[in-house]
Formats: C-alpha cells, structure tokens, sequence
C-alpha cells in the first residue's frame, strides 16, 4: 500500500491518470501502458504488491491473479491472491528478482491511499513506487513503472480505512488494470506484425 497524496517517487514526466469507470478506460489505460512499458524487454516482470487479509491492499495481488489466469499474457506475475507479495516478504523476493542473469524491468502494482476525490482513479507514471509508505512502513522502493490504484481517503487511521475498503471497488479495478494491459500487449503485438508486413512489402 503506497501513498499517493505523499509519494516520494521521482517521475520523468507528469502522471497518468484516468477514473476506473470512465467510458473508454480499458482502451485509454492501454495507450498509456503501450507508450510506458517496454513490452520487448527480455524479462518484463509484474510485481503486484499488497495481502489478502485487507479488502483495501488487495487491489496488488488480485490483479496479480486476474493477469495470471490470462493465458495469452506471457510475463512473470509475482504476487497473487494465493501467493501475496507483501511486506513481510517483499525484500527478499525482490532481491531474488534483481539477481536474474537478465536483469529484469518491474512494473509495481499497488493500491493507495488519497484525496476523497481521487478515490476510483488509476495512476500510472514512470519510476518506482514506495510500498508501505501510506501505513508507515519503511520498505525499499521497486519498480521502474508504477501503477496505483487509489482505493480509500488517506491521512488518518489507515489500517482501519483499509480494512473498511469495498471489495468490489478494489475487485473492479483490478480488474480494469489486467484488461488494459492485456490489450495493451495484444495491440503492440499487432503493431509489430503490421510493421513487419510492411517492411516485407517495401523490400
């Protein structure tokens, strides 16, 4: 669980950010993502942070485990509602991660905490994300994208506004974060073969 209201994270450019039940999401989430992950990197990993003992941090493995049932999408899913990353084991699966022969390029998924007027909005911005920093947890910050869900108000008694989250909002925004990137892969995908075509066509 991050915070976004205080977050700390450097970012190359301006955030991007799209309310989950807005007309089109899905298909403008995924332009976003088309132009923010390198889907040709040779270890693409999706770190999708959060427990399952809180219906407000599980937006992380949750999706972990929506894009995990996707069987066209091929990247390495860590953290899922059967196997959480979380902060009691984040450090160590992280360094293990880090120590693959191909160095590997994360994009951390995370829920957090915001402005009552925020509540709902997706955030996807270049640079790492600070696990833990909305409920005081000091945890070394991953990811070289971030993705934030922000899924209650923050500021006071955060264990307890996580516990109080709707399911369902946490439910249907992972669910639009697995979709978007989904296609967002189906269309670079299809982007690469047409330009493929192309370039047959002209030699």
């Amino acid at each position: 669980m991050s915070n976004y209201m205080n977050s700390s994270a450097t970012t190359i450019t301006e955030p991007s950010t799209i309310y989950y039940k807005e007309t089109g999401a899905i298909w403008r989430l995924s332009n976003y993502f088309i132009e923010q992950i390198p889907f040709d990197h040779p270890n693409l990993v999706f770190c999708c942070i959060g427990t399952d003992r809180s219906t407000g941090d599980a937006l992380g493995p949750m999706t972990g485990s929506f894009l995990s049932q996707l069987k066209s999408f091929p990247f390495e899913i860590v953290g899922t509602l059967d196997n959480p990353l979380h902060a009691l084991n984040i450090e160590e699966i992280t360094e293990t991660i880090r120590s693959s022969p191909k160095a590997p390029y994360i994009i951390a998924i995370d829920a957090c905490l915001g402005n009552a007027n925020n509540i709902g909005q997706i955030i996807v911005h270049p640079g790492p994300l600070y696990p833990g920093k909305a409920v005081k947890k000091e945890l070394p910050p991953i990811g070289e994208i971030s993705i934030k869900a922000i899924v209650n108000i923050g500021g006071f008694m955060e264990y307890n506004v996580l516990q109080s989250t709707r399911l369902h909002l946490t439910y249907e925004m992972g669910r639009v974060i697995s979709r978007s990137l989904l296609l967002a892969w189906h269309r670079y995908n299809l982007k690469v073969i047409n330009n493929s075509n192309s370039n047959t066509d002209n030699n």
